[in-house]
């Protein structure tokens, strides 16, 4: 009996070539520069600010979750960039 193995490598080739190929089909942004789209950065009023200051503030000294909200404020300036928005400051 003959084993079929070989001819469904073969298709399997195949299909990962033309999926490769037409996947570079599909970047819209390329020509321009910037990402096809970029997603919408949340605005937060300035009283909620007030209180997200306050309570990061009763964090302690080298607290992980205020790392964590720096690293989310260059996430959120980098965003603003890919909408070309720029950037607001300290005020996010």
């Amino acid at each position: 009996m003959m084993s079929n193995a070989g001819c469904w490598m073969r298709r399997l080739a195949v299909l990962a070539i033309a999926t490769s190929l037409l996947s570079g089909c599909a970047t819209d942004g390329s020509e321009s520069g910037r990402l096809a789209a970029c997603p919408p950065v949340v605005e937060y009023g300035r009283e909620f600010q007030a209180r997200a200051a306050e309570e990061l503030g009763m964090l302690p000294q080298g607290s992980s979750i205020a790392e964590m909200l720096s690293d989310y404020a260059v996430v959120r300036d980098q965003l603003r960039a890919c909408r070309g928005t720029g950037t607001t400051g300290l005020g996010r």
